[in-house]
């Protein structure tokens, strides 16, 4: 390494914030030990081993004429499918929401509302206080690369009494500098101040452009050094697999998104994905710990 990044390295390690330069420095590191190692440092300043993880049950609005059926370990309902005449969507969401019960109801993607406000010719704010009017109280996710106007859109949400579930990236596409996503994502924190988790990995890819373990793990990682504005950083079971979750979970990533609400796996229990996940995080000397979809801990 070089004297500049050792200087780094010591500075990281002490706590210190960081400039420009550092972040730059940083950017151009190929050494993903030391990479990792600080990482986990700096997640384990501010949350320690606790690592929390959500159970979603997943709600896809095609659904409609379908009774809402939650179970009963979800933590958080996830509506999905934003299509068609948005009024005709209101009375489903509105179910779903009555289903739920006390837990927490998130929904759509803010980029699709976005869109939808921009063909209907509606305010997105309108949209936004239609949507927490029928019961919602997240919009599910905020993909940074899809948002046309991600601050206004963004200060939209608060203003219509929402919160928001998770910043995101939408889609990974090679060439792509992957730390401007992270440093973009950086100074939204910066001008809004309410971001409260972060997940720096793609939730699609192109055929062609399929990330590699070694791009997802310095992903993580430099997500926890360069937007160390932001609380937590997020990891999606569902998507990556438990095996990239657990390495994602010792380079900086602290909370654990789209964890099965379902108690029971085709193999039995032991093998569900409450367990697995609670395997996954103990062997990684961590302690898992579970929340809703609003943040707030659940006791277990």
């Amino acid at each position: 390494m070089t004297d500049q990044f050792d200087e780094l390295t010591s500075r990281l390690i002490a706590g210190e914030p960081l400039s420009p330069d550092d972040a730059a420095a940083l950017a151009k590191t190929t050494d993903i030990l030391t990479l990792g190692m600080l990482a986990d440092d700096a997640r384990r300043r501010r949350h320690g081993a606790d690592t929390t993880f959500v159970r979603v049950a997943v709600v896809t609005m095609p659904e409609a004429d379908r009774a809402a059926a939650i179970p009963p370990a979800a933590g958080e309902v996830r509506i999905e499918g934003l299509s068609g005449p948005f009024e005709a969507l209101l009375p489903r969401v509105r179910a779903i929401v009555s289903a739920a019960g006390a837990v927490p109801v998130s929904a759509f993607s803010l980029a699709d509302m976005e869109v939808h406000a921009l063909s209907t010719g509606t305010a997105l704010l309108d949209l936004l206080r239609a949507v927490r009017h029928a019961g919602v109280t997240l919009v599910a996710e905020a993909p940074l690369d899809r948002l046309r106007e991600a601050e206004a859109s963004l200060e939209a949400v608060r203003a219509a009494g929402l919160d928001l579930a998770r910043l995101t990236i939408q889609h990974h596409v090679a060439g792509v500098d992957r730390v401007s996503q992270i440093l973009r994502a950086a100074e939204l924190q910066h001008a809004l101040g309410w971001i409260r988790s972060f997940a720096p990995l793609a939730r699609t890819w192109d055929a062609a452009s399929v990330s590699t373990g070694y791009g997802d793990v310095r992903q993580v990682a430099l997500a926890r050094l360069l937007a160390d504005n932001i609380p937590s950083i997020q990891i999606d079971w569902s998507l990556y697999g438990p095996k990239l979750a657990q390495v994602a979970l010792t380079v900086g990533a602290d909370d654990v998104d789209g964890v099965s609400s379902a108690d029971d796996g085709p193999e039995g229990r032991r093998r569900a994905p409450l367990e697995e996940l609670r395997r996954n995080i103990q062997a990684a000397a961590l302690v898992a710990v579970e929340r809703d979809g609003a943040y707030r801990r659940i006791a277990g």
